[in-house]
């Protein structure tokens, strides 16, 4: 269980996130929402112990994370950034193996228990022929699909990704957020994201948590977060919801702006 207790985090003395109080469901899939600027991957850095509190602090399982040794906190949590590097050069297998090196000693050899663990985490995200490839010969679903399976290697009850679907086309946005809920439905772990499109993620998540002006607008499932009077508390978007044609999710139809929100000059 994840849960900020009077959080406040801020760069440079400048608040972006203030006195939040947040639990994340055990066990669901959790997309974190909202404008621009408004503190998403802010908090998201901060659950994974990147970013320290300015005031308030941080638990998993009831223990504040700054006070978790290291090594223990990357057995329970793991976090893919937004921002990605590699070694020049690296296979896709080498790469997945670094997902181990929370559960091995200095000392200890590469056992099986770490073999099937990267097997497992590359048959997962369908990348099982491409362990011998070299990383910058993929495209990029699938460089993003090897960085997933890297992160599935470390076997933690709780992920966090940062905009996972960030560059990709449409088509590889749902396969990868697909893929999460599967390893969700499958594993019963909990999945927190930081996520742009809102019917992507009302389509793909169990909770939602809609985030403005460094704080929680709304949280719960999809239906009950994205509504007309949250989104225009937090976007400042008129829109009408209605059940995805697919799905039955909600889907956000945004409504033209009476007046253009860019001047003819910008």
């Amino acid at each position: 269980m994840l849960r900020t207790e009077a959080l406040s985090l801020s760069y440079d003395d400048v608040p972006v996130i203030s006195d939040l109080d947040l639990e994340l469901p055990c066990g669901r899939v959790t997309a974190i929402i909202g404008p621009n600027g408004c503190g998403k991957s802010t908090l998201l850095r901060a659950l994974a112990r990147l970013m320290p509190p300015a005031s308030g602090r941080v638990t998993l399982n009831g223990e504040d994370i700054n006070r978790i040794p290291p090594k223990r906190l990357a057995r329970q949590l793991a976090i893919l950034p937004q921002t990605l590097r590699a070694p020049d050069g690296i296979r896709v297998s080498d790469l997945v193996m670094r997902g181990r090196i929370p559960w091995r000693t200095f000392l200890s050899p590469w056992n099986e228990a770490d073999k099937t663990a990267c097997e497992a985490a590359l048959e997962a995200v369908g990348m099982t022929g491409f362990a011998d490839r070299e990383l910058s010969e993929l495209s990029g679903g699938q460089r993003q699909r090897a960085w997933l399976s890297l992160v599935l290697a470390q076997q933690t009850p709780c992920l966090l990704l940062d905009e996972p679907t960030t560059y990709l086309d449409l088509t590889h946005q749902m396969d990868v957020l697909a893929l999460l809920r599967r390893q969700n439905r499958q594993s019963g772990q909990t999945i927190v994201s930081v996520l742009h499109d809102l019917n992507l993620a009302a389509r793909y998540s169990d909770n939602l948590v809609l985030l403005a002006n460094g704080q929680v607008v709304a949280s719960g499932a999809p239906e009950q977060v994205l509504t007309p009077d949250n989104l225009l508390s937090a976007f400042d978007l008129e829109a009408r919801v209605i059940p995805d044609p697919v799905t039955g999710t909600p889907m956000v139809v945004p409504l033209e702006p009476a007046e253009p929100v860019l001047s003819a000059g910008v």
